[in-house]
């Protein structure tokens, strides 16, 4: 039994291992077409791996796995029943898995004539296709929250970073969504009070805790959102935007100063302007300068 295994090792060494580098040997282009070859399988191994890791998929994977290296070692050590029990599991075990992965097969190859396949690839979206999706979908979740007069704060970083902001909240890192935006503001939630920062297209965190803005010029009446969002956007370059509770009207601070009661058309074409189309605008050695002492300036309080 011992022999018979190690033959095989020893067999399986020589015809494929040896005998495939003997090749690579005497036609050295085989050698760069060996390493693409082997490049793109493990690229595709790992995306199929990280594809199917969160889902039941994975979980299959590895029952057959098992099975797999079952079915080997009961034919190397001899267990006969047991070895033809498995082999014939196995035969069949191909139209079994076309029929369990059915959904999975067909979304697969729907996506082969989709967009969908370049986000496989890792071929994600052009920054500024995906920034402006994302304004959209900001603006329908604070046109949703003025409407049910749902307080909200959301802070989105431009070039000044504000890391030490967003830890100061609870991690989210999300895709920018709509309805999770609307569903972290819900009053009397845990995440409802405090500010959403949206960072590198992304939710990064909730409930953080902005700098309030205590400037006597700022009108008694407003709340701490807007004082926060006035503090933000005052001590970087942060454009913040608030839905009052109260009234349910938006208003957008930026350098300091707030923008109140705006309507859904203007929120979204300062967002584009501000975020997108004048991102690096206004003279880029003044705006350079401007951007430098905020920064100098946010890491002293820091």
């Amino acid at each position: 039994m011992k022999d018979n295994f190690f033959n095989t090792i020893d067999t399986f060494w020589q015809v494929n291992v040896i005998g495939y580098i003997q090749q690579l040997q005497e036609n050295p282009v085989r050698l760069i077409l060996f390493f693409i070859d082997l490049a793109i399988v493990i690229f595709l191994a790992y995306k199929l791996i990280k594809i199917t890791k969160n889902s039941r998929v994975w979980q299959l994977m590895k029952g057959i796995a098992l099975l797999i290296v079952a079915t080997l070692v009961s034919g190397w050590i001899h267990l006969d029943i047991l070895h033809s029990i498995l082999t014939s599991i196995m035969t069949y075990g191909v139209i079994a898995l076309i029929v369990i992965f059915q959904p999975e097969l067909r979304r697969g190859l729907e996506q082969l004539g989709t967009n969908k396949l370049t986000k496989f690839f890792g071929i994600d979206k052009d920054i500024i296709t995906k920034t402006k999706e994302d304004i959209y979908k900001i603006v329908i979740a604070v046109k949703e929250l003025a409407d049910h007069h749902t307080g909200g704060l959301i802070v989105i970083e431009r070039d000044i970073k504000i890391g030490d902001i967003a830890e100061t909240g609870v991690e989210i890192n999300s895709e920018v969504s709509p309805q999770l935006l609307v569903n972290l503001f819900v009053p009397n939630t845990p995440l409802h009070d405090g500010a959403v920062v949206i960072s590198n297209n992304r939710i990064v965190a909730a409930a953080c805790i902005l700098p309030l803005a205590n400037d006597k010029e700022i009108a008694k009446e407003l709340g701490t959102r807007h004082r926060a969002a006035i503090g933000i956007s005052k001590e970087t370059d942060s454009i913040a935007i608030v839905v009052s509770e109260e009234t349910g009207k938006i208003s957008i601070a930026k350098d300091g100063v707030l923008m109140a009661d705006v309507d859904e058309e203007t929120l979204k074409k300062t967002l584009m302007k501000h975020v997108v189309t004048n991102r690096f605008g206004e003279g880029n050695n003044k705006k350079a300068e401007r951007i430098k002492k905020m920064k100098m300036k946010f890491k002293n309080k820091s």
